[in-house]
């Protein structure tokens, strides 16, 4: 109850009473008790007792102490509400985005928090479209040390430094040394980043990538015969040394071909039968063997999902999943998934 002033309390004769509490008929004495706040009255209490009887002086105390307990509630309520509109406001810009509709790239995303209850974390994607022809968007997926609220807060002024330095998306290694430079200004070695660029256009049927990789997961590359190629993409992470190197590597997606960023949240994964063992990169490349064809949405649910399932109800890092894919022509079937034979001409399957 501190902080909060003396309670104000008027006793008041029924011919004294405004109108608006009730008719003076029948009315014995009169209480108007205002309900303290924070900084201003948090509302008002009307008690009316009936003809013939008042207030003792117990009652009195009663009703002061009421009135103080009635008025703390009513404004920590109120202060919750405007601190939790403030907090949703906040959170909207820390919220993975949606992916957009591009023309001639289908994009798909999926993120999981660490925590059960927590809708933010380190993890993070976002997606600069661009239009026109001729032009080059850009998809970002990084893993800011740390969890929860600490990390989130972090993560959310990388994601508006990164998105201040898109005029230089042409230069992959100068964005990644002027975000590195701003980490390195706040003099704290465990706020650190890593990640990966993917600028991405179309040409003609298929789309030309230039990927980078800041001490992040290597992207992988789904071909349309089942193979997961691993794109050599190395860097230094962010936020640690002042001289930081990183390699930009071209790849081509022919139709119905995917490129795959993640997070380690999705190998570092600890379940299994045993309960501690790693999901792990040659899990993830099986498993993405037999999912050739599939489309982003699908596949992007099927890797998080499948991260998911192995660590069970055990604790378990952020996870985030972002797929790139050139799309199939209209009318165009998927291969089909490894070891299955293609339909023979006519529609007839092989026996």
């Amino acid at each position: 109850m501190r902080g909060f002033p003396p309670v104000p309390t008027r006793w008041l004769a029924p011919q004294e009473a405004p109108g608006w509490v009730g008719p003076e008929e029948g009315a014995g004495s009169v209480a108007v008790i205002a309900l303290p706040g924070h900084g201003l009255p948090a509302g008002a209490l009307v008690l009316v007792r009936r003809s013939g009887e008042r207030f003792t002086a117990d009652e009195r105390v009663f009703v002061r102490l009421f009135a103080l307990w009635a008025g703390s509630a009513i404004a920590v309520a109120r202060l919750y509400v405007e601190q939790a509109a403030i907090t949703e406001t906040l959170m909207a810009e820390l919220l993975p985005p949606a992916t957009p509709a591009l023309d001639g790239v289908e994009l798909a995303a999926r993120y999981r928090p660490a925590g059960p209850g927590e809708r933010v974390g380190g993890d993070f994607y976002d997606v600069y479209p661009v239009a026109g022809s001729g032009r080059e968007s850009l998809v970002v997926l990084g893993d800011v040390a740390g969890k929860g609220l600490e990390a989130a807060v972090l993560t959310g002024r990388i994601r508006n430094t990164l998105r201040a330095l898109l005029p230089l998306a042409d230069d992959h290694q100068r964005m990644l040394e002027l975000l590195n430079g701003v980490l390195l200004n706040d003099g704290d070695p465990t706020r650190y980043v890593t990640l990966v660029l993917a600028s991405f256009q179309r040409r003609g049927p298929r789309v030309a990538l230039r990927l980078t990789s800041a001490g992040h997961p290597a992207p992988l590359i789904m071909r349309n015969d089942g193979r997961v190629e691993t794109v050599p993409a190395v860097g230094t992470l962010i936020g640690v040394l002042e001289d930081i190197t990183s390699v930009t590597d071209a790849v081509l997606l022919e139709p119905g071909e995917t490129c795959l960023l993640y997070s380690d949240g999705i190998t570092e994964a600890r379940g299994g039968p045993l309960g501690r063992e790693l999901f792990g990169d040659e899990r993830l490349c099986e498993q993405l063997r037999q999912c050739a064809g599939m489309p982003p949405e699908a596949l992007a649910e099927r890797v998080q999902m499948l991260a998911s399932e192995w660590a069970g109800e055990g604790e378990h890092d952020d996870m985030a999943v972002v797929t790139i894919s050139a799309p199939r022509a209209p009318g165009e079937e998927p291969p089909p998934a490894p070891g299955e034979e293609p339909p023979r001409a006519g529609g007839e399957e092989a026996p």
